[in-house]
């Protein structure tokens, strides 16, 4: 472990990204985005020991719904994701020290101190460096009986990436954020993915995608955030056929509909969708 420490801060992957831990919703209806989250494969495998939250998991992805002090009135929206890193203080430390914004700690007695900084709006990115055979799961959550803590990934689905909405003419920023703090590169310009492959594309060390996406020019003044996840399948119009077998409906029109390259839920709760890319896991 020390060798891998010493690491920490050596290009070409300066804070030891070796993926994501996980994904975080906050909302304050979460029955009804978990039976969202159901029909896309995923299981509620835990639960918070002291707060409303649920760790919903399939294959190697785990995601967050937090309903703790969320706005009754806001419709669902993604909060957080967290990095798994081979340090997480030393990760923490040097974005820290590059300039990002640290989030105070909040944490009762007995529970973990996540590292995090600040990202896009009111988001936060975490740095987690327990999920082997010791996990941030095994201290914080509690394991629902009966339930298969490990359920399988339907139709190969993994983790893509995430689409951040920015503010006009914020492109060359939020790369820079991406690529001085973390190591994110920027891929060609012919390297699409999916079906709506606008904006720009930064790819992490740890092989997660974000997808930068500027407003067209007549559009109104947004607030910047974390708009959906991307999954990855070595087959989208299996996934597809797997998941509507679920009831999940997708968008179907002349311009946007599912096709080999990738397909786009319908929006549900307000503005939760999904969107399907082709990707050899």
């Amino acid at each position: 472990m020390t060798t891998d420490r010493e690491h920490i801060g050596e290009a070409p992957n300066p804070m030891g990204i070796e993926g994501v831990e996980f994904i975080e919703f906050s909302t304050a209806k979460p029955q009804a985005l978990g039976q969202v989250l159901e029909g896309l494969g995923f299981k509620p495998v835990a639960r918070h020991r002291s707060r409303e939250v649920l760790l919903y998991r399939q294959g190697d992805m785990n995601i967050v719904i937090n309903a703790h002090h969320a706005d009754a009135g806001a419709a669902p929206a993604i909060s957080a994701f967290a990095l798994r890193v081979r340090d997480a203080a030393a990760a923490h430390a040097r974005a820290v020290e590059l300039g990002a914004w640290t989030v105070p700690v909040d944490v009762r007695p007995m529970e973990l101190h996540i590292p995090a900084i600040h990202g896009v709006g009111a988001t936060r990115i975490y740095f987690v460096d327990r999920w082997r055979d010791f996990s941030i799961w095994d201290v914080d959550f509690v394991p629902i009986p009966t339930v298969e803590r490990h359920p399988p990934a339907v139709a190969g689905m993994g983790w893509f990436g995430v689409v951040q909405y920015i503010a006009a003419g914020r492109t060359a920023d939020w790369t820079a954020f991406y690529a001085e703090l973390f190591g994110w590169t920027t891929l060609r310009d012919d390297e699409r993915f999916g079906i709506l492959p606008s904006g720009r594309l930064l790819r992490s060390p740890g092989g997660l995608m974000v997808q930068l996406i500027e407003p067209p020019a007549d559009a109104p003044e947004q607030d910047e955030m974390l708009e959906r996840i991307g999954f990855g399948v070595p087959d989208v119009m299996a996934a597809v056929r797997r998941l509507r077998e679920n009831g999940v409906e997708f968008v179907d029109t002349d311009r946007l509909h599912a096709q080999a390259r990738g397909a786009l839920t319908r929006t549900v709760l307000g503005n939760v969708a999904f969107e399907l890319v082709q990707w050899p896991q």
